[in-house]
């Protein structure tokens, strides 16, 4: 039974390292989202039942993927440690609800479209992104952090010099934020510029310098932390899959740590037979010479 199960086991992990099968799932998922898409035009309620049964369909096949998943596994345990496929469990089970006309078809409609995001969870290098992305979040916490005291000192010079200007963009310190926000994008920026110019000439300082802080400087340094993060994790990626320079210096490594072993042990073995041998303690009784005695 026991050699029955680890065949087996052995058969459906193949299988879900297969390329051919990882292609599968992927197209069935690009599928999955241009069914969610086309029940949004109002051409396609003739073929709304159709749309029903490949929608069905698709589930039944996430269903069996994730069976087949979990039981290439050894363990059921060592299938939910990894984070990527609870992700997984949790989208299937969820696309479970029924589409009827019950209160739970909104709820429905709506799990189905997280289906997409399983294409995070099939390619490594989507996977490596949004690991990236999540990483640099703390990081890019004090440059927000930064930005937002930059923010506040500009909106309160903004509501003090331009409140008489324009009371609809300048009246308090809350709008002007919106109002800087505006200017952070590019939106009409130039508009609100030169309603001020009109009143104060020397208006552009105010802008020029909140623009060069704003989207020169801090937007480069979250680029920066972002390309940072993804260079790591890009490196452990090459790591895991034994392939780039980060692999190449990790052999490296290694090949130099089993050197400097071999090294040690030789110098070991060498300064043991170098060293003169001590007499043994039979030896030392066998030599013994008694001493004379006087009559």
């Amino acid at each position: 039974m026991r050699e029955s199960f680890t065949t087996w086991q052995a058969r459906f992990e193949k299988l879900r390292s297969n390329k051919i099968f990882e292609a599968v799932v992927i197209s069935i998922i690009v599928i999955s989202a241009l069914v969610i898409g086309a029940k949004t035009y109002e051409e396609t309620t003739q073929i709304e039942q159709w749309l029903l049964y490949l929608d069905i369909a698709v589930t039944i096949f996430f269903l069996v993927e994730i069976l087949i998943r979990m039981a290439a596994e050894r363990t059921l345990l060592s299938f939910f440690k990894k984070g990527w496929n609870v992700f997984d469990f949790l989208i299937v089970t969820a696309s479970l609800i029924p589409m009827d006309d019950s209160e739970m078809v909104l709820l429905a409609r709506l799990l189905r479209i997280f289906r997409v995001l399983r294409l995070v969870s099939m390619i490594p290098e989507l996977q490596m992104l949004l690991g990236a992305l999540v990483k640099s979040v703390p990081r890019m916490g004090y440059v927000v952090l930064l930005m937002f005291i930059i923010f506040y000192i500009y909106a309160a010079l903004g509501s003090f010099l331009f409140h008489n200007v324009d009371d609809f963009l300048w009246g308090n310190i809350s709008v002007s934020m919106l109002t800087l926000f505006r200017i952070a994008t590019f939106e009409d920026w130039t508009d609100v510029m030169y309603a001020t110019q009109e009143v104060y000439a020397w208006s552009w300082i105010y802008y020029l310098t909140f623009i060069f802080l704003t989207a020169f400087i801090f937007l480069n340094m979250m680029i920066g932390i972002v390309l940072d993060v993804m260079q790591k994790e890009s490196a452990l990626l090459d790591l895991s899959n034994d392939e780039g320079d980060a692999a190449q210096m990790q052999g490296l490594r290694a090949d130099v740590h089993d050197l400097r072993a071999q090294l040690d042990r030789m110098e070991a073995a060498l300064a043991q037979s170098r060293s003169p041998r001590a007499p043994s303690h039979q030896e030392m009784g066998g030599n013994h010479i008694e001493k004379p005695t006087n009559d």
